[in-house]
């Protein structure tokens, strides 16, 4: 009869526990881009499975405006209690520093690096204002027409656009980088045939990609991508050079190690889910999980890679 009353008592506290979690407010991942990209995508995927790890409502907030800025700032002036945390491209912290005065943050002070989440490369894509043929074919023809030799990326100063910036030293070819607002409309101009060549990430021309309509001609990694297993690498096309990127989940400077932990331990238990890694690897991104440390090293790797080839170039924002 104890064994009995002991039993439901302890059950007795575990719906209440599990009620107390439901009854917290939300943690809320901000995203500082509009719904239906993939940081967009990726921050739902998570915040489905962290929400049973961490046994607490988890949402995603889309916060757009400035390359991600206004999310990260959000995040800045809250307070380090783990309810606010922002999923950010790394070009917003390894890349705008090195181009804004007044960025309004610090990538390295103002956060606590929980977890790296996913790792991407660059699709360069051939609309069809490009010749047939590999992309040295279509870099021979740039070269042989100047007037012709433009790349669209989702915007000035991001991650594409400075690939697209060493892709025309290593390949010695001068190439106009022509900026749009997002990758939809660069896509759309690639297929329309108002640009030749376009670099963003795989999503926005995968599709296109496979139905024949546009064809992703390099990937900017080290090796082939899972999802593209049949695009080669820069270097396979005697290009030497790799460009690369990723998503990690940050919190406001000052979280605890534990809060910190265990926000990270529920993002590697959503890495594990089947269904999480193969929608991950559908976009033309790979699954990379890494806690805080491993999340901060990448970070600072990128940084200063990225240093040099940005200030090379000149450009700079307002």
């Amino acid at each position: 009869m104890k064994r009995r009353t002991f039993a439901l008592a302890a059950g007795a506290l575990s719906i209440a526990g599990h009620a107390l979690a439901q009854d917290r407010p939300p943690i809320r991942v901000l995203v500082g881009f509009p719904p239906g990209g993939s940081a967009d995508i990726v921050a739902r995927l998570l915040a489905d499975k962290m929400r049973v790890a961490l046994g607490q409502p988890v949402v995603v907030d889309n916060k757009p405006g400035a390359a991600g800025r206004v999310a990260l700032g959000e995040v800045k002036r809250a307070p380090p209690d783990g309810q606010t945390l922002v999923l950010a491209p790394s070009g917003a912290l390894v890349v705008l520093p090195w181009l804004y005065k007044n960025l309004g943050y610090d990538a390295v002070r103002d956060f606590t690096p929980v977890a790296r989440a996913v790792t991407f490369d660059f699709a360069i894509t051939a609309g069809p204002a490009a010749p047939n043929g590999d992309l040295k074919a279509i870099l021979g023809w740039m070269k042989d027409n100047p007037g012709k030799a433009n790349y669209a990326t989702p915007g000035a100063g991001t991650v594409p656009h400075f690939t697209g910036v060493l892709l025309a030293q290593a390949s010695g070819i001068a190439m106009t980088h022509v900026a749009y607002k997002g990758g939809a409309p660069a896509a759309n101009d690639l297929l329309g045939g108002q640009i030749p060549l376009m670099i963003d990430t795989p999503l926005e021309t995968i599709e296109q990609h496979r139905a024949g309509k546009l064809r992703i001609v390099a990937v900017t990694g080290e090796t082939r991508t899972q999802s593209l297993p049949e695009v080669p690498t820069l270097k396979e096309q005697g290009i030497a050079m790799a460009a690369d990127a990723f998503f990690g989940l940050y919190g406001p400077a000052g979280m605890t190690t534990d809060l910190t932990a265990r926000l990270s331990r529920a993002v590697a238990e959503a890495l594990k889910q089947s269904d999480v890694t193969e929608r991950i690897f559908s976009l033309g991104l790979a699954p990379a999980y890494g806690n805080g440390d491993e999340l901060a090293a990448t970070q600072a790797a990128h940084l200063k890679r990225w240093e040099a080839p940005i200030k090379a170039s000149g450009f700079t924002a307002e």
